[in-house]
């Protein structure tokens, strides 16, 4: 103890021992930073998600093949860094490697599968925390000059669950940002913690869900991605919808042979095989006549004509959007949460910070 100087804790001693020991088994020296090849290989995920969180958000869908090149990376990391810990102290296998392992891997892991199951992540979601699972089971040591990050480290060091558990506190503070942010611009409802207004017009590029009926606000509605496959299933544009609605409402103008309905991605590769509009002397009196009043927009022939469900939407919540989006000029949607997007966050602050809910909380 020196003068003025604090006593270093028993924690703080094990930690860099630890840190250092790691740093000299590896005999990594980069750009003044002092890590494992391990650790230094890891960073490699950054640019990845990054890309991923940027692509979530313009189309909300990140292909599985950007996952494998990671998840085999993280296996490889993984027996390298239990060759480490084994070769170390018994202590830094037991505790530095297996403990926090058997967390990633046998928590980490389950939750990802089991909000995939229970539709409260998507499939990009879940397979993105599992690569982090793997890619990111230990905490990682970064030496810059006199720092060591992360700054700071939790009790049982299972770094995928410090980025599940930043991800999640990044995406409640969404629902807040957007209180506040509806708040200022004057715009009081019930739905103004879950969404925004937008203009009819850019409905067609916009991800989400309506949050509207004819009566008013609602917490729930049309998926974008639904009303997109229906546009062009039938080969029409919202344009055209809302220039004639009286006409597309009636059942007999759906095209003999409709389009593809793609997955209803905006950037989608939308191609025209017949379910161009039906012009009006195309409709014969005879369609007109069989014509079912119990179908408007068509909305049932739709659902049945094409493979899956659309997202789950209805035909009420198919015809209940329409009738919104054929009258209204700006209608209120809820983005939802590219949670890759909190996730990519969640890993940066991670990296420099550690936990943000224990470090604030302790």
């Amino acid at each position: 103890m020196g003068g003025g100087g604090r006593i270093a804790s028993v924690t703080d001693i094990e930690v860099e021992t630890i840190t250092l020991s790691r740093s000299r088994e590896a005999g990594v020296i980069l750009a003044g930073s002092e890590a494992t090849i391990p650790d230094l290989l890891r960073l490699v995920a950054l640019p990845v998600f990054a890309w991923a969180a940027v692509r979530d958000v313009k189309t909300r869908r990140v292909s599985s093949a950007v996952w494998i090149p990671l998840a085999f990376l993280g296996s490889v990391l993984l027996v390298w860094d239990g060759w480490l810990a084994w070769n170390a102290e018994a202590t830094v296998w037991a505790y530095e490697f297996l403990l926090p392992t058997a967390v990633s891997l046998g928590f980490v892991v389950p939750i990802a599968y089991l909000f995939w199951w229970f539709g409260g992540f998507g499939g990009a979601d879940a397979k993105a925390l599992l690569v982090l699972a793997l890619l990111f089971p230990t905490y990682p040591h970064y030496e810059i000059g006199s720092m060591t990050f992360p700054l700071t480290v939790t009790p049982i060091e299972t770094f995928s669950f410090t980025i599940l558990t930043n991800a999640v506190v990044i995406g409640i503070a969404i629902p807040i940002a957007l209180v506040v942010a509806n708040a200022l611009a004057g715009r009081f409802n019930g739905v103004m913690f879950i969404g925004w207004p937008v203009s009819w017009d850019r409905v067609p590029e916009t991800h989400g869900r309506l949050l509207e009926d004819p009566s008013g606000r609602s917490r729930g509605g049309l998926d974008l991605d639904a009303l997109r496959m229906y546009l062009r299933w039938r080969g029409l544009t919202l344009e055209d919808v809302r220039e004639r609605p009286d006409r597309y409402r009636d059942p007999a103008t759906l095209p003999d042979e409709p389009n593809p309905p793609t997955d209803g991605a905006v950037d989608a590769d939308v191609r025209s095989d017949g379910g161009a509009a039906v012009a009006d002397d195309e409709v014969s009196e005879a369609a007109e006549a069989d014509a079912s009043d119990d179908d408007p927009w068509g909305a049932e022939a739709f659902l049945e004509d094409i493979p899956g469900t659309a997202y789950g939407t209805s035909p009420a919540e198919l015809r209940t959007g329409l009738e919104v989006l054929a009258e209204k000029e700006t209608v209120w949607i809820s983005p939802g949460t590219p949670f890759l997007v909190p996730v990519f966050l969640g890993l940066v602050l991670a990296l420099i910070y550690g936990d943000v809910l224990v470090g604030t909380l302790f």
